[in-house]
Formats: C-alpha cells, sequence, structure tokens
C-alpha cells in the first residue's frame, strides 16, 4: 500500500513539469504502463488529474483548489509566534512580525523585551512607512511599477536625522533591501531606537510577512543589535521554511558576517 501511495504521489511533480503520457509517466515511475495507467485514474477520479483531449494528463482543478485553499488558511501568525518567542528568549529584545494590507505595514505579532526599557509599539499598529525595517522589507517585495507608485505618493516626514528624505532615496534604499534581503532601521524613527530585520516568504518565494529586533541605544548599541541579523535570518528562514512546507536553506556564516560589516559601512 505504501509503495502505491508513493508512486501515486511521485506523478504529481511530474505533472507540475507539465503535461505528461503514459508512457513518460511509466518510465518516470520504473512500472509497466498498466500500473501507470491504474494511478492514473485514480487521481484523475479524485480530480487531482486531467486528461487532456490529446491524452496528455495534467494537474487537475481539484488539486490547484485544495492547494489555494490550504494557502488561504495558513496564519503567519500562529507559526511564527513560537518562533518569535525562542529569538526573544536568545537576545532579550522585543521582536515584532507584520504584514502588509491596503498600503499599510501593521505589526500583527510583538514579544515584549526583558528589559525594563520597552517600546511603544503595539499589535494593530500601523508602522512608519518610509523608516521601518519591516516596512522597507515587505515593501521591497512588491512589483516594481506597484512600488514605484507607492513611494511616490507617500509623505517622507523627517522624525531624525537618519529618516528617509524622499522618494528617490527610499527607492534606493529598497532596491538594497530586495538585493540583500534584510532591512535595518537605525534611529530612523526615533534617535534612541535600533532594528534589524529580515522577511518570512511563501512558497512562491514572495514576501508574506516581516519580522525584526528591536533595541533601545541603553540596552544595546547599533553595532552590537548588528551582530544579531544571522540570527534574525535563521529565525525567519524557520518560519518560511515552515509556512511554505519547505526546507529552509541556511545561510552562509560568512556572507552573514559580510552583510553585517556591509551594513555597518553603509547605514
Amino acid at each position: 500500500m505504501s509503495q502505491t501511495v508513493d508512486r501515486a504521489l511521485s506523478i504529481l511533480p511530474l505533472l507540475a513539469e507539465g503535461p505528461a503520457d503514459l508512457g513518460r509517466v511509466a518510465d518516470r515511475l520504473g512500472v509497466h504502463k498498466s500500473t501507470a495507467l491504474r494511478l492514473l485514474r485514480t487521481l484523475h477520479d479524485h480530480g487531482f488529474v486531467y486528461r487532456q483531449d490529446d491524452q496528455r494528463y495534467r494537474l487537475g482543478a481539484r488539486l490547484i483548489a485544495l492547494a489555494q485553499e490550504a494557502m488561504e488558511n495558513l496564519d503567519v501568525r500562529e507559526i511564527a509566534h513560537p518562533h518569535l518567542v525562542r529569538l526573544n528568549e536568545q537576545c532579550g529584545h522585543t521582536v515584532h512580525l507584520a504584514v502588509y494590507e491596503e498600503n499599510e505595514v501593521l505589526y500583527i505579532d510583538k514579544v515584549e523585551s526583558r528589559y525594563p526599557v520597552r517600546m511603544y509599539s503595539r499589535i494593530g499598529k500601523p508602522v512608519a512607512l518610509t523608516v521601518a525595517a519591516v516596512a522597507k522589507l515587505l515593501l521591497a517585495d512588491l512589483p516594481e511599477h506597484e512600488r514605484r507608485a507607492l513611494v511616490e505618493k507617500l509623505d517622507y516626514p523627517l522624525y531624525t536625522a537618519r529618516s528617509t528624505p524622499h522618494a528617490d532615496a527610499f527607492l534606493v534604499e529598497l532596491a538594497t533591501v530586495r538585493e540583500q534581503g534584510w532591512a535595518t532601521d537605525l534611529g530612523g524613527h526615533e534617535e534612541s531606537i535600533n532594528c534589524v530585520g529580515a522577511p518570512i516568504r511563501g512558497a512562491d518565494g514572495r514576501v508574506v510577512a516581516a519580522m525584526s529586533v528591536s533595541a533601545p541605544n541603553v540596552v544595546v548599541t547599533a553595532e552590537e543589535l548588528l551582530t544579531l541579523l544571522p540570527l534574525v535570518r535563521r529565525t525567519a528562514d524557520a518560519i518560511s521554511g515552515e509556512y511554505s512546507g519547505r526546507t529552509p536553506v541556511p545561510h552562509d556564516a560568512a556572507h552573514h558576517a559580510k552583510n553585517t560589516k556591509d551594513t555597518k559601512d553603509t547605514v
């Protein structure tokens, strides 16, 4: 029975590559055509594969609908929360989770710092789009035309001397964030607060949420906070892996070290 199930499931990734005829399916499974046909018929009866007029098989609408339903029912906050708690236990600082909805970036989870000096952020509150690390990560992943249109209509309040001053500067920063895969806010919103963040990706590679670690200067310096970047990225990768149903690929430690150094030199 387990071998039959294994063979049937092996057909699905083959058909994900494109339509295939009976012979190709049999060859891929290493079975006789009659065995392959029996498996295909069973999958067809359940709507998981569809036989075209040219007698080739492709993935069926039922399978696609189930995948879509499963994705819609995934709660990134529920999946992420245990990881955020562990990260907080490791570093002691405030951890945030945020999503992009209708031209706003909102906090949907927060784990408080263990230190007496805490942040005033709260779940459900919009973040400052032009300076927050989580906002940069989420906006950087938007399609270029959508990203540019949004950036050009934003206001650019100068919260501090390190705030993003205008649209052109923000577009350059978002391009950098998109390329490097992480973001910072080093005193851009509040002089005394620093933040490092990383994206959480779905199965299609798109950013579905962003997480960050924040701390005031009186607890750690910006340079000290930046040393947590590898840990933040590993946490985001772990959440991404669980959310998308795949095993995350660990970042190379040397790559992390280089990016951390580059951050200190450029932000």
